[in-house]
């Protein structure tokens, strides 16, 4: 067993133990699969509700979690693109996720008129110059 520690964004020591070898492996170890618990979380309870749909065709389940795998990289990018208001312990009110998924709703749902160039500017987060710096923000 080794253990490796390393001081998170807000200098509290993340500690993991692993049986890995190297601490730097042990981490990045870590980090992947905190960010696959995060996805798993927006797809089940905090969001997308993918446990609700008691689908279990292979085909039909394979399809469902690729779309939902991108709309859930959608709303990341879209909650990014949103100011977040912190809370008095300086955490997030809400997560990027949460806030990306109810501005999609809000502006598809809305009638024909100013919600086209909210949903528009929505669907340009997609382009690249937009997504290049989306990988150095933490969810």
């Amino acid at each position: 067993m080794n253990v490796a520690t390393d001081p998170d964004r807000s200098g509290i020591p993340l500690i993991v133990a692993s049986n890995a070898t190297a601490a730097r492996c042990i981490l990045k170890g870590d980090r992947q699969r905190w960010e696959i618990e995060c996805l798993f979380r927006a797809l089940k309870t905090k969001g997308f509700r993918l446990e609700n749909t008691y689908t279990t065709l292979p085909g039909h389940v394979t399809r469902l979690l690729c779309l939902l795998t991108l709309a859930y990289v959608w709303s990341v990018l879209v909650g990014i693109d949103q100011d977040i208001t912190l809370k008095s312990h300086g955490r997030r009110a809400w997560s990027v996720v949460t806030l990306g998924l109810r501005s999609l709703v809000w502006a598809s749902s809305r009638q024909v008129g100013a919600s086209v160039d909210e949903l528009l500017h929505l669907i340009g987060l997609w382009t690249l110059h937009q997504t290049a710096g989306a990988e150095s923000v933490g969810y």
